[in-house]
């Protein structure tokens, strides 16, 4: 599965990064391994062959590019820190470190339909 990643770059961890505009840390808190792991990937001298760690890095590329449809960078990564109901007063953010991808992915194809909160 990775030299498919490798070969047609759909899920390119730097770009996915750049998309939530988060340090390397904070990714790597995400796909739950190290900095260090994230720094490997991103230079090409490893690559992801967790499957987890590749689901979740999937879930977060589809997170970005639909919060990037709906909202300019700056409000996406308002989106992403701000505490909402919806989120019973988390933000996405934190369900994300939880891997909670739904309810995020719910509040943004609402907000991209127009029938949000």
């Amino acid at each position: 599965m990775s030299a498919v990643i490798d070969r047609d770059r759909r899920l390119n961890l730097f770009e996915i990064r750049q998309g939530f505009a988060i340090s390397q840390e904070r990714m790597g808190s995400l796909l739950k391994v190290s900095a260090k792991t994230v720094t490997r990937w991103e230079k090409g001298s490893r690559q992801p062959s967790d499957r987890d760690a590749l689901l979740r890095l999937a879930k977060l590329k589809e997170i970005q590019e639909l919060g990037l449809m709906v909202y300019t960078p700056d409000g996406f990564g308002e989106f992403l820190n701000t505490p909402l109901p919806v989120f019973g007063g988390r933000c996405a953010f934190d369900l994300l470190m939880l891997g909670d991808y739904e309810p995020v992915i719910s509040a943004l194809a609402g907000d991209f339909e127009g029938t949000g909160f």
